[in-house]
């Protein structure tokens, strides 16, 4: 991010985006518009964050689609961030874990996000298989979504909230790691004041929510705080909306990239 800017693309390719650039609702639309954004931006955007859910609508070809995508990226020197939402227990965690975070697999990513609704420890193999190949984890904390508050603001018997849990585990996690830990939280752009969590987990936030959900990088001080340093600012519509031109691709990208910075820097 130092290098290339502070900006993570998702890479979302619903029906609506693929029909606005011209696409059709089929694999083919999808492979096209994936290979557009892969070749224009892989070179120059620092992280990506393709939601697989929307390849996976597709079946096996869909899937194929989203397996290149990320050895191209990865070959291109950006990071990966597979946004899949995985979480369960025991075994089937564990294979999870094995589809995105072990490097021979074919859709091994630099992190992965996961969820922990189901008690932070049933995380354990993806943490245990994050640590090993020098991948990282985003672990749901507080979505931009409304109806996550009512599980993310619940109240434990502890006083603390189940929010404030989920970062209170990831600091522990990252104990001691410079410059920082691999296990991140996601954390919604457009939530507002959040001076009342304790965001300093000293791992990276992934924050959604930027363009078309509402937020913009001059928001991300006043939501994250001191923690701002450490945000992973996601766009996806934003810069996806002005394809299928590559330049007008990267000139969205840098512009975000850009009012990240500045917004950071102020």
């Amino acid at each position: 991010m130092d290098t290339r800017g502070p900006l993570c693309v998702g890479i979302d390719p619903h029906a609506s985006l693929l029909s606005a650039w011209g696409l059709k609702d089929d694999v083919d639309g999808l492979e096209t518009f994936t290979r557009t954004v892969v070749d224009a931006l892989a070179g120059t955007v620092a992280v990506f964050k393709p939601q697989s859910a929307f390849f996976e609508r597709f079946g096996s070809r869909g899937v194929a689609v989203l397996e290149r995508a990320v050895a191209d990226l990865r070959g291109a020197g950006a990071l990966v961030v597979m946004d899949a939402k995985r979480g369960d227990i025991g075994s089937t965690m564990a294979a999870y874990a094995e589809t995105y975070l072990r490097p021979d697999a074919p859709l091994f990513s630099d992190a992965l996000t996961v969820s922990p609704f189901l008690g932070y420890g049933s995380l354990e193999p993806a943490v245990r298989l994050a640590r090993e190949n020098g991948a990282g984890l985003f672990v749901l904390a507080l979505t931009s979504n409304p109806e996550g508050a009512e599980v993310q603001r619940a109240v434990r018997g502890d006083g603390r909230t189940v929010a404030a849990t989920m970062l209170a585990h990831l600091a522990e996690e990252n104990a001691g790691q410079t410059p920082l830990g691999s296990f991140g939280a996601v954390v919604g752009a457009t939530l507002g004041d959040l001076s009342s969590f304790d965001l300093d987990v000293n791992g990276p936030l992934l924050a959604p929510g930027i363009g078309a959900q509402g937020a913009t990088p001059a928001d991300l001080p006043a939501v994250f705080g001191a923690a701002v340093r450490n945000v992973v600012p996601n766009v996806s519509r934003g810069v996806l909306r002005h394809g299928p031109d590559a330049a007008a691709l990267r000139d969205a990208a840098r512009r975000y990239a850009d009012e990240v910075r500045a917004a950071v820097a102020s």
